[in-house]
């Protein structure tokens, strides 16, 4: 398929820099409708959340992913990791902006973790079907607008996460679709949306100034899951 396996996945990168473009356009706006912006976004990510969370079938693999997955994000201290990026970048690029880093990571979670980012990448590698990716890109670029209203520049880079997590795995779904089933892929991929939806919540809550939830270092729960329904699957 060559440079087309990742139309989808480029596109979406670039709907996220124009978003976060035109959101530039709109940071004058007062803080009174800034937070009103925000806090419509964070419900908006509740409720996609629970209602990815509520497909779950094996809720104890869910915890125990979450939970396995929470004990190394917090050893190799991933969340901390990902701050220093959003700080670095902040420095070269925007230093008067406080908030540069918190738009960063809560962007760059917001568009990595979800269905959507995991079965259009899947269909992007396995048969060059971008649609799902193609409207995710429409979704991630009107969420980047207001996110960049609300935060600042440092949601623009956050495309670039994006644009390698998902070509990741739309290049490894391309070269090990033979070596996985049918039924398997469908279970793996309800499982992978209901823990990345509970993600999804944490980040949620996290907009509405709820909880300080590290949502970042949950993210190895979903390799655990990978790994804990392979076993089920094998025995």
């Amino acid at each position: 398929m060559g440079i087309f396996l990742l139309t989808g996945v480029v596109t979406n990168g670039l709907a996220i820099v124009v978003g976060s473009l035109l959101g530039v356009l709109l940071r004058n706006i007062s803080e009174e409708m800034k937070e009103t912006v925000t806090k419509g976004i964070g419900l908006g990510v509740v409720t996609l959340g629970i209602q990815m969370a509520i497909e779950a079938q094996s809720f104890i693999f869910i915890i125990m992913s979450l939970s396995i997955g929470a004990l190394i994000g917090e050893a190799l201290k991933i969340e901390d990791a990902m701050n220093h990026l959003g700080l670095l970048l902040q420095k070269h690029f925007s230093k008067s902006e406080s908030t540069f880093a918190e738009g960063f990571v809560t962007a760059s979670l917001i568009f990595v973790i979800g269905s959507l980012s995991i079965i259009g990448s899947i269909q992007s590698g396995v048969n060059g079907d971008h649609e799902t990716l193609f409207t995710k890109a429409v979704m991630d670029g009107f969420m980047a607008i207001m996110l960049t209203a609300s935060f600042g520049y440092g949601v623009l880079f956050s495309f670039i996460p994006v644009v390698l997590y998902q070509g990741s795995i739309a290049i490894l779904a391309n070269f090990l679709v033979q070596l996985i089933s049918p039924a398997f892929m469908d279970q793996l991929m309800n499982e992978i949306s209901a823990i990345g939806g509970l993600m999804i919540l944490g980040i949620g809550l996290n907009v509405l100034q709820i909880t300080k939830l590290r949502v970042s270092n949950f993210l190895p729960g979903i390799i655990v899951l990978i790994v804990l329904l392979s076993i089920k699957v094998a025995i």
